[in-house]
């Protein structure tokens, strides 16, 4: 059945062509299997909570007729402000407008949130930019450039709100900088999300060509509900797709957790337990609470737009697995630097399993793609990521996360990293084992290497699922680097790093290549460890099972200062297969597709065939001149 929406539309409609809903959620609450919601171009102010679920092979699917001209906004336009002083202005908010969730009074605060618990899931936007919010009211009349910001020009303008208990209002200052903004478009965020189910296992979605926009999301960590501007809410296959969204508070996309009370913020909360251990007993507790393969996950999202949200564009814990993320391109993640803690990325999964992640552009971001534990089977494939860094000049949030293209962290493997173009300082933060990066084009720097996981014990898998196999620590190695392309491109000193809990810093690498794995043994090295021709001594063998892991480097190049580690076996590339990658360590899982089929390295970036003569990097032809292509 066809199901029309059109904002324009009298009250009262039925759904048909000729008498349309006003709302999109008055069609979500009668949407059945193989139902198509139409929606008419216009700004939809208002919350869209799926009913139903559609099935594998009779979706429920949502569409904007005109792309991206249906826009599902979580705010509320403001235009009753009154000069307070010089280019400050104030307005009156009655609370009867956020039913039980103020997003004034609610901070952004949880589990591994590490910046100063001062803002508010809140904000003001004008003209569709966010404006800053400040601790007090002098600091808003002052309206100073943030020396974090990343966008320091846009940083003068701000907020502050306070609560007038007696007239039951939310009062809201905001530095305009000279505009009048009752001449201008002045909104403020006022639902949680735009488009998200309240119950969980609301399946087999579609949401196709919408901007989706302004939520008054929360801080989301693995081990407490994630919410989302928009999101399946720990369901299965639903598709994201030609949408916007832009202008989360906290997170644009959520494919994660559903919300458990013994387990949602509990270190904030309690703390008698360390954050790590909760997020064991997060694991655990999943699949209590249905995380199987046949219930969870498997989604599309691909073709967005995600920009301008401040924790993440993509986040999720556990409810992700199974899923590919192509083709979207994510930028200008947390750039007003306003929160800061270890859940920030442009992508941010937890639990990866099978997930593939291709062909996305990602830049400006505080970090580009974060894969946090139980990165098994993960494929990040033919993504182009460049400017994931600090900009020079600005300095770093205290709590603030560090910057690089990708961090695969406290993973075990086996994790594949193919075909992708890193230009940032940092291409890799190494905290995990289990890394396999083939024919990629690499001009930043490792760091972290064999660093910060002594004492994280972490799940691993049975192959393509998600039931547990096994906890262990990250033991470091049992990594592989076949084909690439090292060049020094940025300064190869180390960068000085802030610590997010004290005065104290530290020094991080900034020198190119594989060179920081030298002290980390061959196969051979390891293996001679094991003395198969009598009976095996634990005692003795102590230090091999707890001892780095071996490493692999064959048919890589090393340019304008790039270093190669000892282990580099020289001579001509050869094709990588999954027979040659052979096994990661802890899963015993082959570095293989989802269902199990091999991977021949085959197709470059732009998906163009490698024949008989295989060059390093991710581009399978040269021109005449020697160049490789598209460079």
């Amino acid at each position: 059945m066809d199901i029309y929406v059109d904002i324009k539309a009298r009250s009262g409609g039925d759904g048909s062509q000729e008498r349309p809903f006003r709302s999109i959620n008055e069609a979500a609450v009668i949407a059945e299997p193989g139902d198509t919601v139409w929606v008419s171009p216009g700004l939809y102010r208002e919350s869209v909570n799926p009913l139903n679920s559609g099935t594998e092979s009779k979706r429920i699917t949502y569409v904007s007729t005109e792309p991206l001209a249906a826009v599902i906004t979580g705010s509320e336009r403001v235009s009753s402000w009154e000069r307070y002083s010089g280019s400050v202005w104030v307005a009156r908010v009655d609370n009867s407008l956020f039913g039980d969730y103020n997003p004034y009074t609610t901070l952004v605060y949880g589990d591994w949130y590490f910046a100063k618990a001062d803002k508010h899931t809140g904000c003001v936007y004008l003209n569709d930019e966010a404006m800053y919010e400040t601790p007090d009211l002098e600091a808003c009349m002052r309206g100073e450039v943030s020396e974090v910001s990343w966008d320091p020009d846009n940083s003068i303008y701000k907020w502050y709100a306070e609560q007038d208990e007696e007239r039951n209002e939310t009062v809201i200052y905001a530095n305009f900088q000279g505009v009048d903004p009752n001449c201008e478009n002045v909104e403020i965020n006022v639902r949680r999300e735009c488009f998200w189910p309240s119950e969980t296992g609301r399946n087999y979605i579609t949401v196709r060509g919408f901007k989706v926009e302004k939520a008054a999301t929360t801080w989301a960590p693995p081990a407490a509900f994630q919410d989302g501007m928009i999101g399946p809410h720990w369901s299965r296959g639903w598709i994201i797709e030609d949408c916007e969204i832009v202008n989360s508070k906290c997170a644009g996309i959520s494919l994660g957790r559903y919300y458990d009370p013994e387990n949602n913020n509990y270190f904030t909360t309690k703390y008698v337990k360390s954050p790590t251990q909760m997020e064991r007993d997060s694991v655990c507790r999943g699949q209590y609470h249905g995380w199987l393969k046949e219930n969870i996950g498997g989604h599309i999202i691909r073709r967005n737009n995600i920009h301008h949200c401040q924790q993440g564009g993509i986040i999720g814990r556990m409810g992700a697995v199974f899923s590919i993320i192509e083709d979207n391109h994510i930028h200008h993640i947390n750039n007003m630097m306003e929160l800061g803690g270890a859940e920030i990325a442009g992508i941010k999964l937890h639990a990866a399993i099978d997930v593939i992640i291709r062909r996305n552009h990602i830049h400006h971001c505080t970090m580009g793609i974060w894969c946090d534990w139980e990165a098994q089977g993960t494929r990040i494939s033919c993504n182009y990521l460049h400017d994931n860094q600090r900009p020079e000049g600005v300095k770093q949030l205290k709590g603030g996360m560090m910057s690089q293209d990708l961090f695969v962290e406290v993973s075990h493997g086996p994790t594949l990293i193919d075909n992708n173009i890193l230009f940032s300082d940092v291409s890799l933060r190494f905290a995990a084992q289990g890394i396999a990066m083939i024919h990629n084009l690499i001009c930043g720097a490792f760091t972290c290497v064999g660093a910060g996981t002594d004492w994280r014990y972490t799940p691993y898998h049975i192959p393509h699922r998600t039931e547990v196999m096994g906890f262990m620590t990250t033991l470091h190695g049992d990594n592989r680097f076949c084909n690439n392309i090292f060049i020094q491109t940025w300064p190869a000193d180390d960068a000085v790093i802030l610590h997010d809990y004290d005065d104290g810093r530290e020094y991080e690498n900034r020198r190119v290549g594989t060179w920081v794995f030298d002290e980390y043994p061959t196969f051979g090295e390891w293996y001679s460890q094991f003395d198969f021709s009598r009976p095996a001594d634990m005692a003795e063998l102590e230090k091999a099972h707890f001892g780095h892991l071996p490493v692999w480097s064959e048919g890589n190049i090393y340019l304008n200062g790039a270093k190669a580690c000892r282990h580099e076996k020289k001579g001509k590339c050869r094709m990588i297969t999954s027979d040659i990658l052979g096994k990661a360590f802890e899963p015993e899982q082959r570095f293989e597709s989802p269902d199990g089929s091999d991977i021949i390295f085959d197709t470059d970036y732009f998906g163009d065939v490698r024949t008989d003569v295989i060059i390093p990097g991710p581009f399978a032809k040269l021109h005449d001149d020697g160049k490789t292509s598209n460079t």
